[in-house]
């Protein structure tokens, strides 16, 4: 059985445990009303799993969301705060997020801020949503096709892993996941990195301690710094020219709109070539990370007219601080630097290594 994990005062519980310990504390609350948001994957999908584990009858509303980045806007909130309301949901109200990153991050700032808080928990049904949104206390909307804008950081009562629910996934949702696991080796643990970079060694029985390593890895470094002042910045590792990748993908209307860890994937292996330029990062392992990602990752097409858009897109990035771009570049695998600025040559630059 894999161990629990406690993250600034959440804890993190994993397959059969998370339904022990999800029935263990309805049965002790008594709720006036439990709510379940799901979005319209989640609720065909991995509803009547929970409903399966739940042992008791409660007064249960079920709250549907469209799936996708599309809606994790302010709207979306406005009709889930309504529909709470009008089904008579009070400060004695829980609100269970089960669903992928918008779910659960839109989710939990619904929770946050409806009667200034109601308690809530998340159950991530993603890949990418187990080993990153599942921690840390992030909450929020984009604004616009601007990533993550409006939000609080708030943890919530619990978190439940349960890895079944990844054989409702297609393959392109489970490589996007796979993206910030490599991710979390590259900042943090080269070993991790080779391990998972020879993914097609391992078996499916690995993937749970493999999830399980990415929790941790999250953990240590948001129980250090839960408000990201310092080193939970290495977090955003790519996901500077990643987001704006992402977004600006979001809103052309011409553009096949990209899954969070397939921009996260381009915006690594860029924000790579500006560390083997801007901090001496070495080449051969900048050539193995981008063969690594190509490897799960189709390349995509990004003209230079593109990559302008792109960059005024990175401004509104909420690392920037007195009107710099600041990236979380690497010295090597596993030694990240905060805050570097890059020229627009080298972007550019950045782009035609991804190209060739």
């Amino acid at each position: 059985m894999l161990k629990s994990i406690s993250s600034n005062g959440c804890q993190v519980h994993f397959n059969e445990k998370s339904y022990e310990e999800l029935n263990k504390h309805l049965n002790n609350q008594g709720y006036s009303k439990i709510f379940i948001l799901v979005d319209e994957n989640t609720h065909t999908n991995c509803l009547p799993v929970l409903l399966g584990k739940i042992e008791q009858v409660y007064d249960i509303e079920i709250i549907e969301i469209g799936a996708g980045e599309a809606h994790k806007q302010i709207e979306t909130c406005t009709e889930v705060w309504k529909i709470i309301s009008e089904f008579g949901g009070d400060r004695k109200s829980l609100l269970i997020n089960l669903g992928g990153g918008v779910v659960t991050d839109l989710g939990g700032f619904v929770g946050a801020t409806y009667m200034r808080g109601i308690d809530f928990l998340n159950i991530p049904t993603t890949l990418l949503s187990m080993v990153d949104a599942s921690v840390g206390g992030k909450t929020g909307v984009d604004l616009g096709p601007l990533k993550n804008q409006v939000g609080v950081i708030l943890n919530p009562l619990m978190v439940l892993i349960d890895t079944e629910y990844l054989a409702t996934l297609p393959p392109n949702e489970l490589r996007s996941g796979l993206a910030e696991m490599l991710k979390h080796g590259l900042i943090y643990d080269e070993a991790y990195w080779n391990e998972l970079k020879n993914l097609a060694q391992l078996t499916t029985n690995d993937l749970d301690e493999l999830i399980h390593r990415s929790v941790v890895i999250k953990n240590e470094v948001v129980t250090e710094d839960p408000r990201e002042y310092g080193l939970r910045k290495i977090l955003n590792y790519g996901h500077t020219l990643g987001h704006a990748i992402e977004s600006y993908f979001l809103q052309s209307g011409d553009k096949t709109t990209l899954l969070h860890g397939e921009a996260i994937a381009i915006g690594m292996i860029m924000e790579t070539y500006l560390s083997s330029e801007l901090l001496n990062f070495p080449k051969d392992k900048l050539d193995e990370i981008k063969a690594t990602f190509l490897n799960y990752f189709e390349k995509v097409t990004i003209t230079n007219e593109d990559m302008e858009a792109i960059i005024v897109l990175m401004k509104h990035d909420k690392k920037n601080a007195h009107g710099n771009v600041n990236f979380v570049l690497l010295e090597d695998i596993s030694k990240p630097k905060l805050d570097i600025t890059s020229n627009k040559e080298l972007l550019i630059n950045s782009l035609e290594y991804y190209k060739k």
